[in-house]
């Protein structure tokens, strides 16, 4: 596949995994918002697409010849490899972001009142969606494709499907609320790190909801 404006991130994700690198770094929404052409998006968040397409292009050259390909791989290794990169590392990651959340809102909430508050707000919202949303993948969606059930699954699908896409919106909201995650002057480390970790949450659950 030739790497054109007018192919779709999220098939640009999908068939050439090293060009996700070029989206994380633009803030580009290959998961949920993966079914536009890359040349709208680019236009729509005020990109030069010619120079994201180079960009794109220096990652695909520079690239193992052999990239895992998850689109061809087999659905149980697929959701072994969820599981195992995403789901187990997010137990612990969310309870570290929430205890860092409550802490900064705490002590400089008084900073921005408002903003805190639909920060912490958003946050918790997102953090019960993922919890409930990833036991439900296991306890249920998983197991059926593991199975080989997964062409009686389009309800748990459809479920899947939506809380993605509230996921997404979630996700938008805390980089507006961070004004793109940028600390403000004097910010403690608590709060420093605690913006480096939401940005690093966003990067890893575009990966999550694209595969």
């Amino acid at each position: 596949m030739t790497v054109t404006l007018e192919n779709k991130v999220g098939q640009i994700a999908a068939q050439h995994p090293s060009a996700t690198r070029v989206f994380a770094r633009h803030s580009i929404d290959f998961c949920c918002g993966g079914g536009r052409p890359l040349k709208e998006i680019c236009e729509k968040q005020g990109l030069d697409a010619e120079k994201v397409l180079g960009e794109i292009q220096k990652e695909l050259e520079a690239a193992p010849a052999e990239e895992r390909r998850w689109d061809k791989a087999p659905l149980t290794e697929l959701i072994d490899h969820i599981v195992e990169t995403f789901h187990r590392p997010l137990d612990e990651e969310l309870p570290r972001l929430a205890a860092m959340m409550e802490k900064v809102v705490r002590v400089h909430g008084d900073k921005n009142p408002e903003a805190m508050r639909e920060l912490l707000e958003v946050f918790t919202a997102l953090k019960g969606e993922l919890e409930e949303h990833m036991h439900k993948e296991e306890a249920i969606l998983f197991p059926m494709i593991k199975r080989g059930d997964g062409s009686t699954a389009d309800g748990p699908i459809e479920v899947m499907l939506h809380e993605h896409d509230t996921a997404a919106n979630c996700l938008r909201q805390l980089r507006e609320l961070t004004d793109d995650y940028t600390a403000p002057e004097g910010a403690c480390n608590t709060w420093r790190a605690l913006w480096h970790g939401l940005e690093e949450l966003e990067r890893d659950m575009h990966e999550h909801i694209h595969l």
